[in-house]
C-alpha cells in the first residue's frame, strides 16, 4: 500500500482542520480517532431531551479562526437570556441575593485590577511572547517571564480586596481557569484579556456567552464532510515511530518499546504508526492532536521533546468538571457563584423544559475539582447546590469526567506558572516528520475551539509547504 502524505492522529477541531486543508490541496490524508465520534473536547450529546454540551462550548466574533469557520459554513450563534437574579457568597460565607448590576460593581475594580498590566505585558493578543523592539518602551520578554512565574492567586492577593469582593472575584476566575487560582498562572488570565484588546469585560462575554446554533457537532461534522480522505474511528495510534531520527537517537535499544519496528527495514524517509486493530499505517507526515496532559498515551520512538515530557509530567492547572443539573420547576434566569473551593463554584440556569414529571430547569455548573463531584450522590449535590442558591430541588445530574477519560485528560488549556514562557516556542515546533497542532500550543485563544482550529490550520500549512 503506498504511504499516504500525513496521518492525522485526532478527529478533534485540530485534526479536523489539517485533514480538510491538506485534502482539499490534494495530499492523501487518513485521520485515526480513538473514540467512536469525532469533535474530541467537544461533544454534543443528547441528555435530559436537549442536545447538552458536555465539553466546550462557547464561541465569539472575536475568536477569528471559528467565527471564520462559522461564515464558511453559514452557522449563526444563540445566546442565553440575561441573569434576573444574581447570588454570591458574603464575607462569612453566605449565600447572597442580589441584581447583575449590583455583581458587577462588586467584581469590577477587582477584574480591572487583575489584568490592569496587560497591554504592557502583552500588547499583541495573538503572541503572548511577543518582545518589543528596542526602540520601543519597556521591556517585553522581560516583563513576560517575570510575570509568568506569578500565580492568579498572588496577584489577587496583593490587591487587598474587602473579603466578600476577593472571594466573588475568585469564584469568577475559578470558573474560567477550572482550576485552584494558586495553580494557574497569572499569564493565563492575562493571555485571554490580551486576546480581547485589552478589555476584561468582553473577555467575559467572548467565553461564556454565545454558542454554537446546532451545536458544536454540527460545525465538526461540516469541516468532517470536506475532508478527502478517510476517518478511522475507534483505531487508536498506540505507537509513532521515525527510523530516521530513532538510528541517531542518543536512546538505547532497551529504551524502546518491545516491539519497536524502528531497527527495521522500515523506509526512513517515512514514519510508521501501529494501531489498535492490527493496522501498521504508514506516512510522509504525522500530525498528533493530542492534549499535553494524554501526549504520553502514544508510544514515540524516538522519545517525545522535552518541553512535551515535561509539561506532561507537571499536568496543566485545569483539573475541574462541567456538571449539567436537572432542577425540579422553572427557576428564574440566574447566575450564582460560591467561594474558589466550593464543589461547584459557579452554577447558571440555561434552558428550561417539560416532560413526565412536570417543568424543570436545566443549570450548568463548573467547579475548580473533577473528584469532588464525579460519582457523589444526590443529598451531597443537594447540599452543594442549597449553598449557591436556596430553594434548588435537583431531580438529577449528568457530565463527562474529562480529567478521567485517558485521551483527554484535562478539560481545557490552563497552564500553571512559568510553563506558557518556558514551552510554547517548544511545543509548536516539528519533530522530525511529527508535527503538533492542538489547542494547548495555539498562540490567540488557547483552549479554545479557535486555538484548536488556530493550530491545524498553522500545521497544515507548513506541511504544503513541504509536501
Amino acid at each position: 500500500m503506498e504511504p499516504y502524505d500525513v496521518i492525522v492522529i485526532g478527529a478533534g477541531f485540530a485534526g479536523l482542520t489539517t485533514a480538510r486543508e491538506l485534502s482539499t490541496a490534494g495530499h492523501q490524508v487518513l485521520v485515526l480517532e480513538a473514540r467512536d465520534r469525532i469533535g474530541g473536547r467537544t461533544w454534543t450529546d443528547n441528555r435530559f431531551g436537549h442536545e447538552l454540551e458536555m465539553g466546550a462550548n462557547w464561541v465569539h466574533w472575536c475568536q477569528p479562526h471559528v467565527w471564520a469557520e462559522l461564515s464558511r459554513y453559514g452557522f449563526t450563534v444563540e445566546s442565553s437570556d440575561r441573569a434576573v437574579e444574581a447570588w454570591w457568597h458574603d464575607a462569612d460565607g453566605t449565600p447572597k441575593q442580589g441584581t447583575l448590576q449590583q455583581f458587577m460593581d462588586l467584581i469590577t475594580p477587582g477584574q480591572a485590577a487583575i489584568v490592569a498590566d496587560v497591554a504592557r505585558v502583552m500588547p499583541r493578543g495573538f503572541n503572548p511572547l511577543y518582545t518589543r523592539g528596542a526602540s520601543d518602551s519597556g521591556d517585553a520578554i522581560a516583563d513576560i517571564l517575570e510575570i509568568d512565574q506569578l500565580s492568579l492567586q498572588q496577584r489577587i492577593d496583593s490587591l487587598d480586596l474587602e473579603p466578600e469582593a476577593k472571594r466573588a472575584n475568585e469564584a469568577v476566575w475559578v470558573g474560567h481557569a477550572n482550576a485552584p487560582l494558586d495553580r494557574v498562572a497569572l499569564s493565563s488570565a492575562l493571555r485571554w484579556v490580551a486576546a480581547c484588546g485589552g478589555h476584561w469585560e468582553l473577555m467575559h462575554e467572548a467565553s461564556a456567552t454565545y454558542r454554537i446554533k446546532g451545536g458544536t457537532r454540527a460545525l465538526a461534522s461540516a469541516i468532517s464532510a470536506d475532508i478527502r480522505g478517510e476517518i478511522r474511528l475507534g483505531v487508536r495510534a498506540e505507537r509513532i515511530i521515525q527510523p530516521s531520527l530513532a538510528r541517531v537517537s542518543n536512546a538505547s535499544a532497551s529504551d524502546r518499546p518491545a516491539g519497536s519496528v524502528a531497527d527495521s527495514c522500515a523506509d526512513p524517509q517515512l514514519v510508521t504508526v501501529e494501531c489498535s486493530d492490527g493496522a501498521v499505517v504508514e506516512g510522509r507526515y504525522v500530525v498528533s492532536t493530542l492534549p499535553v496532559n494524554a501526549i504520553r498515551e502514544i508510544s514515540f520512538d524516538p522519545p517525545l521533546p522535552a518541553a512535551w515530557v515535561r509539561q506532561n509530567q507537571e499536568r496543566v492547572a485545569s483539573q475541574g468538571v462541567k456538571v449539567w443539573i436537572k432542577a425540579a420547576g422553572h427557576l428564574p434566569r440566574f447566575f450564582a457563584y460560591a467561594h474558589q473551593y466550593h464543589p461547584i463554584s459557579v452554577l447558571k440556569a440555561e434552558f428550561y423544559g417539560k416532560d413526565e414529571t412536570g417543568d424543570y430547569s436545566l443549570l450548568v455548573g463548573f467547579g475548580s475539582d473533577h473528584g469532588a463531584i464525579a460519582g457523589i450522590d444526590f443529598m451531597q449535590l443537594q447540599e452543594i447546590v442549597d449553598q449557591l442558591r436556596p430553594g434548588i430541588k435537583v431531580l438529577d445530574y449528568t457530565l463527562h469526567d474529562w480529567m478521567g477519560d485517558e485521551l483527554s485528560q484535562s478539560t481545557w488549556l490552563i497552564n500553571k506558572p512559568g510553563q506558557l514562557s518556558r514551552d510554547l516556542e517548544e511545543l509548536q515546533q516539528s519533530f522530525g516528520l511529527v508535527r503538533f497542532a492542538t489547542t494547548d500550543n495555539a498562540n490567540l485563544w488557547g483552549g479554545f475551539i479557535d486555538g484548536a482550529i488556530e493550530s491545524g490550520l498553522r500545521e497544515a500549512t507548513r506541511l504544503r509547504k513541504m509536501l
